[in-house]
């Protein structure tokens, strides 16, 4: 198995269970990790824009981080709606960046999708989205995430995405009306918001990292602060 590792005894039971290749555990339903990194001291290219690393390096290195896993790049593809995928471990995975931070969501049982945004002076694009969601004036940023990690999860594109609507926020998971999907966010630090969206509703287990070279941990709720 090429690109596979033996799972190492620090992933529990349970854990092994979710991570059996092509499948979830009988009645174990799906179940979804999301893991926030920080990526202090991002070089810049010569507009000053940050230069992120990869969507595929984030993926790999995320699934090693959580349940210590090597994957490669050949272990991932991405189906007919540009969904990545790990067929070996049966996982869906999504991954977003925003500033010095990276959100990767990969999980069992369900299409998953993730967001990360900031706010940002973007009048334009807020008027633009709120028109397409039938709001009474422009988008919030928090509204801006959610319809990304909606796309990201769905069949839906920005040019099929008129029509939908979010429904009014509340803490966990919320029903669209798309096909079954749910969405979900958080204000995960000052003006940054993280938004998932899944084909079910699902548990989520939070992971947190202040750089790419610290462990992985358990954190409660979703942050960009120490647990």
């Amino acid at each position: 198995m090429s690109g596979l590792l033996t799972v190492p005894p620090v992933i529990s039971p349970r854990d092994r269970v979710f991570l059996a290749a092509g499948a979830a555990a009988p009645g174990a339903g799906a179940v979804l990790d999301c893991l926030l990194t920080g990526h202090p001291g991002l070089p810049r290219d010569r507009m000053g824009h940050r230069l992120n690393a990869s969507g595929r390096s984030l993926i790999i290195d995320a699934v090693h981080s959580v349940h210590g896993l090597r994957v490669n790049g050949r272990d991932l593809a991405r189906d007919a709606h540009r969904r990545w995928r790990l067929p070996r471990l049966g996982l869906a995975v999504s991954v977003a960046h925003c500033a010095e931070f990276s959100a990767v969501a990969f999980g069992t049982g369900a299409e998953v999708g993730v967001d990360l945004q900031d706010e940002r002076d973007r009048p334009g694009a807020m008027g633009w989205l709120g028109a397409l969601l039938g709001l009474p004036g422009p988008a919030c940023i928090r509204d801006f995430a959610e319809c990304e990690a909606l796309i990201k999860a769905s069949h839906l594109t920005k040019e099929t995405f008129r029509g939908v609507r979010l429904p009014e926020w509340s803490p966990g998971w919320r029903p669209t009306g798309v096909a079954g999907h749910q969405v979900r966010s958080a204000a995960v630090g000052r003006d940054t918001y993280l938004a998932l969206a899944a084909d079910r509703t699902a548990p989520v287990r939070w992971w947190w990292r202040p750089d790419p070279g610290t462990a992985a941990a358990r954190t409660d709720a979703p942050t960009l602060e120490p647990a």
